[in-house]
Formats: C-alpha cells, sequence, structure tokens
C-alpha cells in the first residue's frame, strides 16, 4: 500500500531481519529459482533486486567463468549484499544502485535475468514497465526465471491477501500477483509458471525466454 518511492525506505528498515521471514516463507522457492536458472559456462547473469544477497552469491557461485552483476534500490539491502559477497570471497560480483523500471544497462547484455519477490511490490502499472525492461537487457534468446507472491490458491494460501485488503499488511507492501500472463506481449515465449506456498505463504515460479531474432 505504500507508494514506489517509499518502498525502499521500508526495505531498509526490515533488512536486519528480513532473511528469517525469507527462511520461513521463500527458501523453498529460492531453492527452485536456482534450479531453473542454472546458468551455462561464462553466461553474462543478472539478479534484480538483490535483497540481502543470498540468492546473488548462489548464482555467483554457479557461474565461476561469467559475468555476475547485482541491482538493488534500497540502501539497507545494498550494503548487505556486498558484505555477503565479501564474506563468501565473490569480489568479483558487481553490485549497483538501480531500478528494475530503469536498469542502467545496454540492451541485449545479460544471457540469464533472475527476479524474485519485486513485481508483487509494484503499482500494477509498474509491472509490465519493469518486465519491458528485464526484456530489453536480454540477449535474443535469453532467459527468464521471477518469482513473486501470487494469489493464493487454496483458502489458506489467501490469507495474506485477505489481511491486505483489510489494511493490515504483513508482508512488507507485497500483495498477489500474476506475471506470467504479461510476458507474451512483451516478446517473451516459452513461458512456464509452477505454483507453491510455504507457510501457507503463494509464491509462482515463472519461466520464459525472449523471442529469438
Amino acid at each position: 500500500r505504500s507508494p514506489p518511492e517509499k518502498v525502499a525506505g521500508i526495505y531498509n528498515r526490515v533488512a536486519p531481519v528480513y532473511e528469517i521471514w525469507a527462511r520461513l516463507t521463500e527458501s523453498r522457492a529460492r531453492r527452485r529459482v536456482l534450479e531453473l536458472a542454472a546458468p551455462e559456462p561464462g553466461e553474462d547473469v543478472l539478479e534484480v533486486a538483490t535483497g540481502t544477497g543470498v540468492q546473488l552469491v548462489n548464482l555467483a557461485r554457479s557461474n565461476p567463468h561469467g559475468r555476475t552483476v547485482g541491482v538493488e534500490l534500497a540502501d539497507g539491502m545494498l550494503r548487505r549484499t556486498r558484505a555477503r559477497l565479501r564474506s563468501a570471497g565473490l569480489d568479483k560480483v558487481e553490485v549497483l544502485p538501480g531500478d528494475a523500471r530503469d536498469l542502467p544497462f545496454p540492451d541485449a547484455s545479460f544471457d540469464l535475468v533472475v527476479n524474485s519477490y519485486m513485481l508483487d511490490l509494484l503499482p500494477r502499472e509498474d509491472i509490465p514497465l519493469a518486465l519491458g525492461e528485464f526484456q530489453r537487457v536480454l540477449k535474443s534468446g535469453g532467459r527468464l526465471v521471477l518469482s513473486n507472491m501470487t494469489k493464493g490458491e487454496a483458502r489458506h494460501h489467501r490469507i495474506w491477501d485477505a489481511l491486505y485488503a483489510r489494511g493490515l499488511v504483513l508482508t512488507a507492501n507485497c500483495r498477489g500477483v500474476l506475471a506470467a500472463p504479461l510476458l507474451q506481449p512483451l516478446g517473451f515465449e516459452q513461458i512456464r509458471r509452477e505454483y507453491m506456498a510455504q507457510m501457507s505463504f503463494p509464491t509462482e515460479v515463472v519461466t520464459a525466454r525472449k523471442h529469438s531474432a
């Protein structure tokens, strides 16, 4: 319910405790994202919205001979990402401040773009802007792997959105979204969606490929 300019501040405040929440509700989806991302040798990999850097560290470790880059808007999360990379000895990973709606990279820069639990924070009209930026920076045939809070498919999975609708926001401004239907009009193909829930928190994991020229 907070506007985009205030969301970064929310995540600066929750950065010290975010991993507690993530382990309870997102760890299963994180593992699946990494399985599906599976960087190939020498690829250029971008994670948009690195959060505390846990997923970026794993992406970098699985891409030892390629370029791995992270972008994060919230300063508090950015500091934690950089500290986690230093602790892991991954000093070649690039980490930049940046907004998913205006990524600081040229067209066709990356073979793989990964993004987790960010689209569900954006206003509805901004979600296609971010997805369009993912499409823009991907190379022809490049891969996209997303995870987001989504609409609950079981009744008890809908409690989070029900509380959100009543003004009780327990999910750091997230609410359920559906990303897959927006991808084909933006030039993606081979779109696949998986649904899962952890601690009743519903997640979609979506994969797609940029249309090959």
